[in-house]
């Protein structure tokens, strides 16, 4: 049923993608309109709607028929319904959703399609609960391996961030559902990210860190964007002329509203560097802006230009009337579809000794140990959440799939890492417990198969504050090699939203997988795939290093950076929860020294060994590559080859294209992904592939023309299953 289904779920997917154009209706298709509506404005009208009325709302004008805007928290499920000025719950019986996989996870499918899915689901959701725009997708590049916020981001790369950042963007959208982007931009980091100036060159923010969110922006048709918390060359974000100005409304043509992270403004003239909404309050953009406007500091006419921009998406996103909103329960069985669709195609298969997928007729009791297998990551750490009404664990996820076919043991193995340690800064790498282990180890000898679930959950990994370290948390590595100790078939799955050191696991056990943090159907997915239902097609989204150390911002020490102590204070974000006050004055510099050569640009171009590359992961099946043509015209190259499937599985795998430009004028990364395509393949089924890679993606920026220039010669084409299995190369000339 579960195999129709998806063949049902992706033709029908693929014709809706396929019908879809620009929307016929666009943010300047009403601009006569919105002048009538701005000449009839009071100027305290137009200035209450450039900040927030309440906690997720902002102003419009009721005597004109002007609907207050809604915003929906966050990028993964549609947030419960919260107090007008407060984060406490209104405790709501309808206002369950669907959670859906993290960012991480999406990022892993390297699917356009299941990108597209995920962002309509959003948008149903949020029309049912009122919601005018989603504070999401989050497409920040992920520079550091400890990030806190890795798991709701894509990936390390530009291109594979951007293609599903635009994906997501048109799907939500298409439902009557604004997105907004965030957060623009170069918001790297978790630590100290209310201050830190971010110092990066032109080249290196245009074809890294800015490129995501181009995409999004002029393919994707973005309709809004969120401003980032840190600085760039000296100006906060939310009053950074050159970003909101000059990059993203000029250059990009982005005709839509901006808002500010929450608490994130800091002086009234935000307003001229672009802003539109400070968010949730008013202290700069309220009041104290009335009062600039009035007294000729800053002219009305900035002012008309943001209320235009506001109008435009209010007059294209139709309100929901109060009465129609939070009527019927969110959470839809269409979505737990789509959310159970991505998350069967990001589990990563990293290590496989013949053990998967698991044979009931040889396996008859089955020990799963780990805190994770029950532990639930809707919701966890700081930062938005889901309240679901449905989340599949990896326990339950397995006893599902195993049915009455084996027994199905449970111990916990290691300590739970929960919100009070959290709170109470308690580093989750602690020793093992020694009764709890104990317990696990002798369960461990009674089954015919022990499956470990290891990992981080949402304590671990969450906003407001990076990771100190990758290693594995709560004593798992001695878990580890005391459950193969105990018994030689030990299945290990990493629930995590970011990388960790995996050599102890990974030598410990004969499987290896990483589920993610996967959303309401992640263990549902995970069992499918642990018995053979589903062949694991997931490929990792950035590069898991051998030791933290090796990764780019900390090889060349521009991450961490380091306060004196007495400086030091809380996050903006934890601070506007608790009601400090926010003012940053500190001055931190993050020097990007890394340039371009970020995640498997820097491992490649380096030359150095990783635990798994970018792109990186198994099958059940086996994909022959062959009769690779590379052919360049006038839209780029268009890459064909020969792909498949030698096994009994029906299987799906990510084709990669790489580039390497060994005889570039300019200094380059050894490898760039270029381009790519999930392909599904029966057992023993061939299919040619064809794989554009666009013109304007080969293109570097220039500063000294500030533009995009396509550099003429000689080109490697370079065709694999990721970024350190290339099998196929073809040289060809691009001008």
């Amino acid at each position: 049923m579960k195999a129709l289904f998806s063949r049902m779920f992706l033709a029908t997917l693929f014709m809706f993608v396929i019908s879809v154009s620009l929307q016929a209706q666009t943010l300047l298709s009403n601009e006569e309109k919105i002048s009538g509506i701005i000449s009839q404005m009071t100027l305290e009208e137009k200035v209450e709607m450039l900040h927030g009325k309440h906690m997720f709302s902002s102003a419009g004008v009721e005597r004109l028929g002007i609907a207050d805007i809604e915003y929906a928290d966050g990028p993964f499920g549609i947030r419960e319904e919260m107090e007008p000025h407060s984060w406490n719950s209104l405790r709501l019986t309808t206002d369950s959703a669907t959670f859906f996989p993290t960012g991480s996870a999406l990022a892993a499918t390297w699917s356009t399609e299941m990108a597209y899915a995920y962002g309509r689901g959003m948008g149903i959701e949020a029309r049912l609960r009122g919601k005018d725009m989603i504070l999401g997708p989050a497409i920040n590049i992920q520079r550091i391996p400890t990030g806190g916020r890795t798991y709701e981001y894509f990936s390390e790369d530009p291109l594979l961030s951007g293609f599903l950042a635009v994906a997501y963007t048109k799907g939500c959208q298409e439902t009557g559902t604004a997105v907004c982007l965030k957060h623009y931009a170069l918001n790297n980091q978790e630590n100290y990210r209310g201050f830190v100036d971010v110092r990066v060159s032109p080249r290196a923010m245009n074809e890294i860190y800015l490129k995501p969110f181009e995409m999004a922006v002029r393919e994707g048709d973005a309709w809004g964007v969120m401003a980032a918390y840190n600085k760039v060359d000296g100006k906060w974000c939310s009053d950074n002329e050159m970003l909101l100005t000059d990059v993203l409304r000029k250059r990009w043509g982005f005709p839509g509203i901006v808002i500010s992270d929450w608490g994130g403004v800091h002086a009234t003239s935000a307003v001229v560097a672009g802003m539109n909404v400070e968010m949730p309050g008013n202290r700069f953009m309220g009041k104290a802006l009335l009062d600039s406007v009035k007294s000729g500091i800053i002219s009305e006419a900035v002012i008309d230009q943001r209320v235009r921009e506001l109008l435009r998406v209010r007059l294209l996103v139709k309100p929901i009337p109060k009465d129609k909103a939070n009527v019927e329960m969110t959470a839809k069985p269409e979505q737990l579809k789509t959310a159970y669709e991505v998350a069967k195609r990001s589990i990563v298969l990293l290590k496989n000794d013949g053990l998967l997928p698991l044979n009931l007729k040889r396996v008859k009791k089955i020990a799963v140990i780990g805190d994770n297998a029950r532990c639930k990551q809707a919701l966890g750490g700081v930062g938005a959440g889901v309240k679901t009404l449905r989340e599949v664990t990896p326990l339950d996820g397995i006893r599902e799939a195993v049915g009455n076919g084996a027994e199905v043991m449970w111990a916990q193995g290691y300590p739970t890492y929960g919100a009070q340690q959290r709170n109470k800064r308690v580093s989750p790498q602690m020793a093992p417990d020694r009764k709890l282990l104990a317990e696990a180890v002798k369960l461990a000898r009674k089954a015919d198969v022990v499956i470990f679930v290891a990992g981080d959950n949402r304590e671990i990994e969450t906003e407001g504050s990076d990771r100190v370290s990758i290693k594995m948390p709560q004593g798992q590595n001695e878990a580890a090699k005391a459950l193969a100790a105990a018994n030689k078939n030990l299945v290990t799955v990493v629930v995590a939203g970011g990388p960790l050191e995996l050599e102890a696991v990974r030598d410990a056990s004969k499987s290896l997988l990483i589920s993610w943090f996967n959303g309401s159907e992640g263990g549902t997915a995970l069992g499918d795939v642990l018995m053979g239902k589903v062949s694991p097609s997931g490929k990792l989204p950035f590069t898991f290093p051998i030791k933290l150390e090796d990764s780019p911002a900390y090889a060349t020490g521009s991450y961490p950076q380091q306060l004196k102590e007495r400086d030091q204070q809380g996050d903006i974000f934890v601070g506007l929860v608790n009601r400090e006050k926010n003012d940053r004055n500190q001055e931190l510099i993050a020097p990007y020294a890394e340039e371009l050569l970020v995640g498997y640009r820097w491992f490649t171009t380096k030359q150095l060994p990783v635990a798994y590359p970018f792109g990186y992961g198994l099958s059940y099946a086996t994909f022959e590559y062959s009769n690779l043509t590379a052919t360049p015209n006038a839209e780029g190259i268009r890459v064909e080859f020969d792909l498949k499937n030698h096994s009994s599985f029906n299987a799906e795998e990510v084709a990669q294209v790489y580039v390497s430009r060994k005889h570039s004028a300019l200094e380059r990364p050894a490898l760039e992904l270029k381009g790519f395509q999930r392909v599904a393949l029966g057992k023993g089924e061939q299919k040619r592939v064809s794989i554009l890679l666009r013109r304007n993606d080969m293109k570097d920026w220039n500063a000294a023309i500030e533009n995009w220039q396509l550099e003429a010669g000689e080109v490697e084409v370079l065709v694999g299953s990721s970024s350190a299995d290339l099998r196929l190369t073809q040289t060809c000339t691009i001008n």
